[in-house]
């Protein structure tokens, strides 16, 4: 019997499978890594296709190093997603771009070009969970052999079956298909993955090898879209468990778009080579400030970018409890340029446990690949914001496998620069407390910031990210998910909510420090509650609450970190310039939401913020605890 034989296959996959004899259907990690150069003791690889009408067209080159293979892109575009990447190719109801209204087609043709692609190549068909071991779903790839990397990335990302321990009956919920050449030859070049939901399958059609909106966040639409027809959400957001050196426990969930520090909430503070903590540094006057922080948290990660809400975890501690959707981390390392800048990564990566998959670094045969050389994006002369390491989860010291409960929900931002001559919506403080109404229209709102790293943003500045900052891998309505999301808050009112900034505050450069600094003030409080004169109400009302004071391991912060207008680079005029410009942004963008379908609550709470609501009047929708 042929593996897929005992699988449940839709017809037309048995008809491509039955068909062909080169088929395989990997038994190891090992045998993809092997697969991924070629063959056997290989130490480079192209992965290359013939493109009608243009040839021979290489995509990528795979090098075996020491500790994994390094894959790089020939094209600099192909190096980061592309946030117009995905296309719906069903009729079911969606706010997403539909294939047909974008190409004037339907899709169904392509489909079935695909399909006859495939039966041309050399197969692997890869059985894995989509959702991680615990929970995950059933789901296959099919793709060319020769592009095993991506099936390699796949397989460390999710929960890879072997062809041994596949189940009799093995029934897909999604079937992800790889074939590169059609974005030469239907999309002018451009990373499409078409996502076609039919009845009992969700199809991803990934036509590029960038695992990013594919292996990656294409099974995070699946997610989505099983969570949105059976009620759950699966939250972009990392998860850590904080015990301080006096055994307080506090777990932080950490959401935001791509770049708003979800992988960095699990990392210890950088120091500078004399062991100091650089707090800030204003870059006005070029002046630093330090703190002393004597003793170190420990951090116990539980997920990195995919927090599954599934109903069967949730308890009756009416808090918010997660589980990891991944089996295997894609980590973003473009702020380690140089040895010594994280102890903690270079450790892991320079002397992995078994070999790693590394895009966007620079690497020859044979050598260790190091993670603070990245590839150079030649057309802009400097390295590619984009490095990235797969990470298997196991991998990680201290890691949590199973559900944890969330003590408090943190949303971070990239925020600019800030000045009086020059003012933008980086007013916000270290950090701030928000009533439950207001965190929730941050999710709506979830703002992309400042210098996104992860993606390709020619025109900068401020835009949405769209509900959750998970919408640009939703396939539905966005209504929906921002309904699932308030039943959510109003079915865990002991969890908390708090909005932390990354890279400046107000004039100040901060980086990641912001969050680092309000992790461990909060895990060092344990569960104590503040009160109410412990807080200011921000000047402007999106931001909440502000502290009055933040003294961590007895060194104070300096107030103008905690109030932006005491800083005399803003001033009172430069900041209500800045709070104009985000609350202008808020209105624009909480308009999309005024749909018939939108909870009634959701809506006095979006018609609150277009009335220039007051923190009180959020206060008096849902309430909140200190």
């Amino acid at each position: 019997m042929k593996t897929w034989e005992k699988m449940s296959l839709p017809q037309e996959v048995e008809n491509l499978l039955n068909e062909k004899d080169n088929i395989i259907v990997p038994s190891s990690r090992e045998q993809l890594l092997e697969l991924s150069l070629g063959e056997k003791y290989q130490k480079t690889f192209q992965v290359a296709y013939n493109v009608k009408g243009k040839g021979p067209v290489v995509e990528a080159n795979v090098v075996r190093c020491k500790n994994g293979i390094s894959v790089n892109y020939k094209d600099m575009y192909m190096r980061r997603r592309d946030p117009n990447s995905m296309v719906i190719g069903d009729h079911k109801p969606t706010d997403k771009r539909i294939y047909k209204d974008e190409f004037g087609v339907d899709f169904e043709g392509v489909r079935e070009e695909t399909f006859e692609w495939l039966k041309e190549q050399d197969l692997i068909v890869m059985p894995f969970l989509a959702g991680g071991s615990k929970m995950g779903y059933e789901a296959l790839m099919i793709g060319p052999r020769n592009a095993a990397f991506f099936a390699t990335a796949l397989s460390d990302l999710q929960a890879f079956i072997p062809a041994e321990e596949i189940r009799d009956g093995f029934t897909p919920r999604a079937i992800v298909y790889v074939a590169p050449p059609f974005r030469h030859t239907h999309f002018d070049g451009k990373q499409v993955v078409v996502h076609n939901r039919l009845d009992n399958l969700h199809e991803v059609f990934a036509y590029n090898l960038y695992p990013g909106p594919s292996a990656k966040k294409g099974v995070y639409s699946v997610l989505l879209d099983i969570g949105e027809r059976e009620g759950w959400v699966t939250l972009h957001a990392s998860t850590v468990k904080v015990i301080t050196p006096y055994e307080n426990v506090l777990t932080i969930m950490h959401e935001g778009a791509s770049g708003g520090g979800k992988s960095e909430m699990a990392e210890q503070m950088h120091k500078d080579a004399e062991g100091r903590v650089r707090l800030a540094t204003n870059m006005v006057t070029g002046d630093s400030s330090y703190v002393n922080i004597s003793a170190k948290c420990e951090l116990r990660p539980v997920t990195d970018d995919m927090a599954m809400c599934h109903p069967s975890i949730q308890n009756d501690s009416k808090k918010l409890v997660v589980i990891d959707g991944e089996e295997g981390w894609f980590l973003r390392v473009n702020h380690i340029t140089e040895y010594g800048t994280d102890p903690y990564y270079e450790k892991m990566c320079i002397h992995p446990k078994t070999p790693l998959v590394f895009l966007n670094m620079n690497a020859t045969p044979d050598s260790t690949c190091l993670i603070w050389e990245h590839t150079i994006d030649e057309e802009l002369g400097k390295p590619c914001p984009n490095p990235r390491i797969i990470m298997p989860r196991a991998f990680v010291p201290n890691v949590e496998d199973g559900p944890a409960e969330v003590d408090i929900r943190s949303f971070g931002v990239r925020a600019p620069l800030c000045t009086k001559e020059e003012p933008t919506y980086g007013i916000m403080g270290m950090f701030h407390i928000l009533p439950p109404a207001l965190a929730w229209i941050w999710r709506l709102v979830a703002p992309r910031g400042h210098a996104n790293p992860s993606i390709l943003d020619s025109d900068g500045g401020m835009k949405s990210e769209g509900v959750g900052s998970y919408w640009p891998f939703a396939t539905g309505r966005r209504v929906d998910q921002a309904n699932l999301l308030l039943e959510q808050i109003l079915a865990t009112p002991d969890t908390r909510y708090i909005l932390i900034p990354n890279q400046h505050i107000g004039a100040y450069e901060v980086g990641f420090m912001s969050q680092w600094i309000a992790r461990d003030y909060l895990a060092r409080r344990g569960s104590v509650q503040f009160r109410e004169e412990q807080l200011i109400e921000s000047r402007c009302p999106l931001l909440g609450y502000s502290l009055e004071n933040l003294r961590v391991d007895g060194t104070h912060v300096p107030k103008v970190l905690l109030r932006t207008e005491l800083q005399p680079e803003i001033g009172i005029e430069g900041y209500d310039k800045g709070a104009t410009i985000l609350g202008d942004f808020f209105k624009e963008e909480l308009k999309k939401y005024l749909s018939p379908d939108l909870n009634p609550l959701g809506r006095e709470i979006i018609e609150c913020c277009l009335n220039d609501g007051t923190i009180e009047d959020y206060r008096n929708l849902i309430s909140i605890k200190f």
